[in-house]
């Protein structure tokens, strides 16, 4: 029988991997073999999340703390990845950030982080992976986590910059997938509407919010978790070798309205 989505020996780098849907989304790689670097800037964090899906999946797992903006610090987190594996077969470029204000109101500084941490740094992530493991290797999977928000606009949370930061992820997902199919390297990125974590239950569970879901989601609710885990398990798949380009929305039908 043919296992069609087992990642054993494959080796994973996860971003934003200290809290919410990078740490389930690494979850997920790692119930299927997968081993697991943990990446983020708070290194207590990280640890804790390493140790958990070491006991939990007994798989091997490493903790780096990197700030995704420093482009030496992406450089010497994926060489640690290296040295300690030897290969990254996939990348989950997760980490991002979310300024909310009317867009009237957004300063400069506000717009310039936006696009730095979420835009900028998710190319260098991907640059130094590929640079240094994938087109060395001719195989790779970049799954970059993208937003339904890339894709269109909102009338209840003002985020500009994160809609354009997030937007031009989508595009740089398809310049990516383009420049380098011919290395064995797939680039992809799944579009999240909004999901439960620790930090949205309270605002998701608004009367606001649950209201919205009704109106504006054809499921008439938010993402719980789990739901990303096995979009995020496709893309990574070695199966998925034809699949490449494409951004995923998983948002409960949100973008099809």
């Amino acid at each position: 029988m043919k296992s069609y989505f087992d990642l054993s020996g494959r080796v994973a780098v996860v971003t934003g991997c200290s809290t919410g849907l990078g740490v389930q989304m690494a979850k997920a790689l790692a119930n299927q073999g997968c081993k697991i670097v943990a990446v983020a800037r708070r290194q207590n964090m990280i640890d804790e999340v390493a140790k958990e899906i070491s006991e939990t999946y007994g798989i091997e797992t490493l903790a780096v703390r990197c700030d995704i903006t420093d482009t030496e610090s992406v450089e010497l987190m994926v060489d640690e990845v290296l040295n300690r594996f030897g290969r990254i077969d996939v990348l989950i470029n997760n980490a991002g950030t979310g300024a909310v204000a009317p867009a009237e109101d957004i300063t400069d500084d506000q717009f310039s982080h936006e696009m730095n941490v979420d835009l900028f740094g998710t190319f260098k992530v991907a640059r130094a992976v590929a640079k240094k493991a994938m087109i060395p290797a001719k195989y790779g999977r970049i799954i970059n986590i993208a937003s339904m928000y890339g894709l269109v606009g909102n009338k209840i949370a003002g985020s500009a910059p994160y809609h354009a930061a997030k937007g031009g992820v989508v595009n740089l997902t398809r310049a990516l997938a383009a420049e380098w199919g011919k290395y064995g390297i797939t680039v992809n990125a799944i579009c999240p509407g909004y999901f439960y974590t620790p930090l949205t239950t309270e605002t998701l569970n608004s009367d606001f919010f649950q209201q919205n879901a009704k109106t504006m989601i054809p499921e008439e609710r938010y993402g719980n978790e789990g739901e990303l885990d096995t979009a995020a398990i496709f893309l990574a798949s070695p199966a998925s070798s034809y699949v490449t380009g494409v951004n995923l929305p998983v948002d409960g039908g949100y973008t099809a309205m």
